[in-house]
């Protein structure tokens, strides 16, 4: 049971002094590992507070689902736990999930390591990603799934997805998008979002489809190695014809050549200083 009064009294200490900051450039918060006490073996993520009680109700049950969905769609994650936080008469959003090795980071072994290893760590990727889709299809409820590389560790070669916010399940697009701006991290996609809100209500898109999800995966791979994109489109069309027959089609449409953000989302990122690195690692280069 996790001890709320001690995770209070971290979250109130200067933030040179919480521990290792995970992410400095997290789009909904920075990620930081304490260097001690109970929670040293964990990843705190605190993001902002809302005025709206209802709302924050609501998110809790919906990260609860959303935990749990994954979980039922067979994707494997680290034990994730979601607290609405007392913090000087405001209630804080805060989720303490099992701290994973740096060194099992998907994005920068990417980077790192020869083209037979990042091959093995995109089909273990893709598994998860075929796995979790085919397993909620038919499915009533709206749930989506944001398998990024930056999103991934690659434990004792199976992959470990660790993004639940925000909780993809229950929202509708459109709530979706407010969301994206309501606990963005940066002031100025608060301020700037709105007048753009049919562009970031649309940055979602790609999470709640299956076969964007496998293309936008590939599309990491080529933009972190592009001497090697050849090979990683010539996995995805093999691999959507193994794994993901159902979107075949629409995903070798997106296959024909390395798959490139849209340039709304890139101008955003530029905006905001975000290059896109992972939200759980000590630097984001």
């Amino acid at each position: 049971m996790t001890d709320l009064d001690a995770l209070r009294s971290l979250i109130r200490r200067d933030a040179a002094d919480r521990g290792q900051t995970i992410s400095r450039l997290g789009y909904f918060c920075a990620p930081f590992r304490p260097a001690d006490g109970p929670f040293r073996d964990k990843v705190i993520k605190v993001y902002r507070g809302l005025s709206d009680g209802a709302a924050l109700d609501r998110l809790a049950r919906c990260h609860d689902d959303y935990v749990a969905a994954l979980l039922g769609a067979g994707v494997p994650m680290p034990e994730t736990k979601f607290h609405l936080l007392d913090l000087d008469g405001a209630r804080v959003p805060v989720i303490v999930q099992e701290a994973l090795s740096t060194d099992s980071l998907m994005r920068p072994r990417m980077q790192a390591d020869d083209l037979d290893q990042t091959l093995a760590m995109m089909e273990a990727a893709g598994e998860v990603i075929a796995t979790f889709w085919l397993s909620v299809r038919g499915s009533d409820t709206r749930i989506g799934f944001h398998p990024s590389i930056r999103n991934f560790a690659i434990v004792d070669g199976r992959a470990v997805f660790f993004d639940t916010f925000p909780p993809l399940i229950h929202y509708s697009r459109d709530e979706m998008g407010r969301m994206l701006l309501q606990f963005s991290e940066k002031r100025l996609m608060r301020m700037v979002g709105p007048l753009m809100q049919a562009r970031v209500t649309g940055i979602q898109d790609e999470w709640y489809s299956p076969p964007e999800t496998l293309v936008g995966l590939v599309g990491s791979a080529c933009r972190l190695r592009p001497d090697h994109a050849g090979a990683y489109l010539d996995w995805g069309r093999d691999f959507v014809a193994r794994r993901m027959q159902p979107w075949a089609d629409e995903a070798l449409a997106g296959l024909n050549a390395p798959p490139r953000l849209p340039g709304y989302w890139t101008g955003f990122r530029k905006l905001l200083g975000l290059q896109g690195e992972p939200n759980i690692d000590d630097k984001r280069g």
